[in-house]
């Protein structure tokens, strides 16, 4: 997969995001991915939705507890655009604007696959407020890691609040995010999760190698 011409993005930095359902490896495969790109000399900034900052902490607290209980899935879903916003504008844009290459375990496809897939949502009044929480900012790359739900939910321990929905809720969620990648391949590539998480790291680094290119193209 090539770069297009037109990065979705303009920041000097190159932004990844790891997506994939409970269990497809997403934290293993972006760990690897910034431990050989820092060994390579590059800026790196590796990060999380929900988490990825102090109040997005909290945020996650509330969201994945199971002590938390039922919430309605418009208040699960602005909790989730609350913590995309916090972690775009005080984490995300500034390193991308410092030339880092920032690596992001689930963005705003998880939203659209999770609260409206999953949650029955409609995708199309829900991902205007994830685009607008974020500023439109978009990955250069995401990184589908695809498994069947059935699994990675036994790859996944003890439930978390979203883990412990039905199969078919996540079954629903697999299938909007091969959905999103098949109408965007210039931007996403889909791996199959149940390899060994070298192999998929070998093929995720070649994925991304072309984006490294052009960002110092841009940078220069």
């Amino acid at each position: 997969m090539q770069p297009s011409q037109d990065p979705l993005v303009t920041e000097v930095g190159v932004f990844v995001a790891f997506e994939g359902g409970e269990g497809s490896g997403k934290s293993t495969q972006s760990r690897l991915l910034a431990q050989w790109l820092e060994s390579s000399g590059h800026s790196v900034v590796l990060t999380r939705e929900p988490g990825g900052t102090a109040v997005g902490t909290m945020l996650r607290s509330i969201l994945l507890d199971p002590a938390t209980g039922d919430l309605s899935p418009r208040t699960e879903a602005l909790i989730y655009a609350a913590d995309k916003a916090e972690h775009v504008d005080t984490m995300i844009l500034p390193a991308l604007a410092d030339g880092a290459v920032v690596i992001t375990d689930r963005y705003v496809d998880s939203t659209l696959a999770y609260q409206g897939a999953g949650r029955a949502l409609h995708v199309a009044e829900l991902e205007p407020l994830a685009r607008w929480a974020t500023a439109d900012l978009r990955p250069h790359l995401t990184v589908v890691l695809d498994i069947d739900p059935r699994v990675g939910l036994g790859r996944a321990g003890e439930p978390d609040r979203i883990e412990g929905e039905p199969v078919e809720f996540h079954d629903r969620v697999r299938h909007h995010f091969l959905e999103l990648a098949a109408a965007d391949p210039a931007h996403y590539v889909v791996l199959a999760a149940d390899e060994d998480p070298e192999t998929i790291h070998h093929r995720v680094r070649a994925a991304v190698t072309p984006w490294l290119g052009q960002a110092r193209e841009v940078a220069s």
